[in-house]
């Protein structure tokens, strides 16, 4: 706090004065990831996807990749902690399996993210754009599961033997839950379609339900995540910050265009967009 006053006195307390300081020791980058961060918002509002734009721009103004990773995820994180209250009366009617997908979601996020804070920088930069590959190729696969799931609404209520197998299956439920948490708290792209399928495979259908779950687990996943990387010192709180409030102002300015664009556009869209990027990382590491 002391060194932004050292830096914005001499200019005066004026509107003016503080936003030259600021950019007079950031530059272009802080700029560059504040339109990244908030074009990243208006994609996680319309189609999701954001980190596509938000962790090569952090990559960009010469943060390392494991420093980017770790900044990204902080910055994105309060977004998806308002979207438990958004599914509030969906994670009521499960409360013991929330609370079982909460526990996996701690554990597996936290493995995830202490496997990466111990990745060598050379090595997670060689594994960025599979990691990336890997998630556009979830985003382009969600497509023609999600139409399927969202056919179920209306249907008639679950077959109880289904329901039954269901119950006897969750202990495996939540196993395979840790190991997807394992892999957002190490990168998480695309993460959020992995669990609808997973509980898709396990016997539920309601799709807002399935939302809920998967709310739970990915938000505590990512919030144990953002503790360690943030305790860790790889968040840069200056980039972080202007991220978040930036991301957030995106995603509430888009929600209007996120209800009436075509989703299968849009989710075309964030296909292309990651594999562009994976191909760009891939060009990258061999140039």
């Amino acid at each position: 706090m002391l060194a932004w006053i050292a830096v914005i006195a001499p200019h005066g307390w004026s509107a003016v004065g503080v936003a030259e300081s600021l950019f007079s020791g950031m530059g272009s980058r802080l700029l560059w990831v504040i339109v990244a961060a908030f074009l990243a918002g208006a994609l996680n509002a319309v189609a999701g996807g954001g980190s596509f734009l938000s962790f090569p721009a952090l990559l960009g103004v010469g943060l390392g990749p494991i420093q980017a990773n770790a900044t990204n995820t902080v910055a994105l994180w309060p977004g998806q902690l308002t979207s438990i209250a958004g599914y509030w009366v969906e994670v009521k009617k499960h409360p013991k399996l929330a609370i079982k997908m909460g526990i996996a979601g701690l554990l597996g996020g936290s493995l995830g993210a202490v496997v990466l804070l111990n990745t060598p920088a050379k090595t997670f930069m060689f594994l960025v754009p599979w990691l990336l590959l890997f998630a556009a190729l979830i985003f382009a696969l969600s497509g023609p599961v999600m139409k399927r799931l969202q056919r179920r609404k209306g249907l008639p209520a679950v077959d109880p033997r289904r329901e039954r197998a269901r119950q006897s299956g969750q202990l495996i439920l939540v196993l395979a839950t840790i190991v997807i948490c394992f892999y957002i708290g190490y990168f998480g792209a695309g993460a959020g379609f992995l669990i609808i399928s997973l509980l898709s495979v396990f016997g539920f259908e309601d799709l807002n339900e399935m939302n809920a779950m998967k709310v739970v687990s990915t938000t505590m996943a990512n919030g144990i995540a953002c503790i360690l990387f943030a305790v860790s010192g790889k968040v840069e709180w200056r980039f972080c910050l202007a991220a978040m409030v930036t991301c957030a102002i995106g995603g509430y300015s888009s929600a209007r265009i996120a209800q009436r664009a075509n989703p299968r556009v849009l989710r075309a869209m964030v296909v292309v967009i990651g594999l562009g990027m994976a191909a760009y990382f891939f060009w990258r590491n061999h140039s």
